[in-house]
């Protein structure tokens, strides 16, 4: 009997120890992102499930507006006054910027045990890195250089949906002939840029586009071929309509949903406009790569960084928190809810559309080839100041501000040097 009531004794202290222990592993995990609608909002309560499964507490830090911008600004007052969140949303460029602050925290322990080196492209994993060590974690992959078509639009103007800039303006003249539209577009900024890098890309290809728009060199930003690139730029304007001045990008998708327009270009988000309209892709829509650019891929990462802790806790529920983003199951709800498709390679897409599986497909072949290159008009290959001065000149350019095509590539090669 005594010995029965050693052995309870024994089996209830080890049972207080795990717990003792499990709750010594659970942290607050604060994250700010701004994602707070829709879609955005289900995944972000999908990656708290998966962290508080864990053992941990989610502490949510949103804020919305602004497309990340007041997010931005709460986050460098809570950093200058010593306080940084666990994670938070940033990406592209500005991931070194924070890192030359010294505050971000390495976790390559979490990376090399996930094997994150072989299950992500080398352009996006180095983009994850500051000085060689991983500091933020990838979250999907949004491809820019689409082209959004409605077929009934091409029929009754009895058009080809173009492959090719050349086709373009064929396939252009006979939609407008027919009384429709044929580019739908926001006349904003980003949505000009966002134009501009497919036509870079179409006309010079990705070797030229990643020397021009990533590199900045000089003599590609003043060559010919972008000279001619900004000659298609501006003929793609005669085929905008003249109310498209501050039009918001989903009232665009709307009128190619619509058939009042027959194309866009416009990222993969755009489709999330159509499956909301219960639109079928191959059937009621058309999503192709823009012109010229089916061996390209312009990528979009959302990622979040991790910021150092110096409580232990903390630091494992970070790990972890990396380690979910990075898994299976997340990327593919999250990437489902979303529009984009998984950052990590070698997922089944069996539950994706046909959109996604091209643009999966598509990310698998240009990462080994060289054709996957950052989005400059979506905030992934240059600093923030650099890509605002050449955004600027893009949009002077297409409003018709009497620059030349030849003028404009020397003022975008001047405004590249902006720091």
């Amino acid at each position: 009997m005594k010995e029965t009531k050693m052995r309870v004794a024994g089996i209830a202290l080890a049972v207080g120890l795990v717990f003792g222990m499990n709750a010594a592993r659970a942290a607050e995990i604060e994250v700010l992102h701004w994602w707070t609608s829709g879609g955005e909002a289900k995944s972000v309560a999908e990656l708290k499930k998966m962290l508080e499964a864990k053992g941990h507490k989610w502490k949510d830090f949103a804020v919305a507006g602004g497309g990340g911008e007041n997010a931005m600004t709460v986050l460098k007052s809570r950093v200058v006054s010593g306080n940084p969140p666990v994670a938070a949303q940033i990406k592209g460029p500005s991931i070194q910027e924070w890192g030359e602050t010294g505050k971000l925290a390495n976790i390559d322990a979490t990376a090399k045990a996930e094997k994150w080196d072989s299950l992500l492209p080398a352009g996006v994993a180095n983009i994850m890195k500051y000085k060689g060590h991983y500091v933020a974690a990838p979250v999907n992959v949004h491809r820019v250089n689409w082209m959004w078509a409605n077929p009934e639009v091409f029929k009754k103007a009895g058009a080809e949906v173009p492959k090719t800039w050349d086709e373009f303006f064929v396939a252009a003249d006979k939609i407008q002939k027919a009384g429709l539209i044929a580019v739908a577009h926001g006349g904003q900024p980003w949505q000009d840029f966002t134009v501009f890098e497919s036509v870079v890309l179409g006309v010079g290809g990705p070797a030229f586009y990643k020397k021009a728009l990533v590199d900045l060199d000089q003599a590609s930003l003043k060559s010919d071929t972008m000279v001619k690139s900004f000659e298609v730029f501006g003929k793609v304007r005669k085929y905008i309509d003249k109310d498209s001045a501050n039009r918001d990008w989903n009232l665009a998708t709307a009128m190619v949903i619509n058939g009042k327009a027959g194309m866009q270009f416009m990222g993969d988000w755009a489709k999330g406009e159509f499956t909301a309209a219960g639109k079928v892709p191959g059937k009621d829509f058309i999503c192709a790569a823009a012109p010229g650019t089916d061996k390209g891929y312009t990528f979009n990462v959302d990622s979040f960084v991790m910021f150092q802790q110096t409580n232990a806790d903390t630091t494992k529920g970070q790990g972890d928190l990396a380690a979910a983003i990075m898994s299976n199951e997340f990327q593919e709800v999250f990437n489902l809810n979303k529009g984009s498709i998984p950052v990590r390679l070698g997922m089944k897409m069996d539950k994706f559309d046909d959109c996604a599986k091209m643009s999966s497909k598509d990310f698998v072949a240009t990462s080994k080839s060289g054709g996957l290159v950052p989005s400059i008009a979506h905030g992934m290959a240059v600093p923030s100041a650099t890509a605002g001065a050449m955004q600027d000149v893009v949009t002077q350019f297409f409003n018709g501000t009497g620059v030349t095509p030849k003028q404009a590539a020397d003022k975008l090669a001047s405004a590249a040097k902006t720091k």
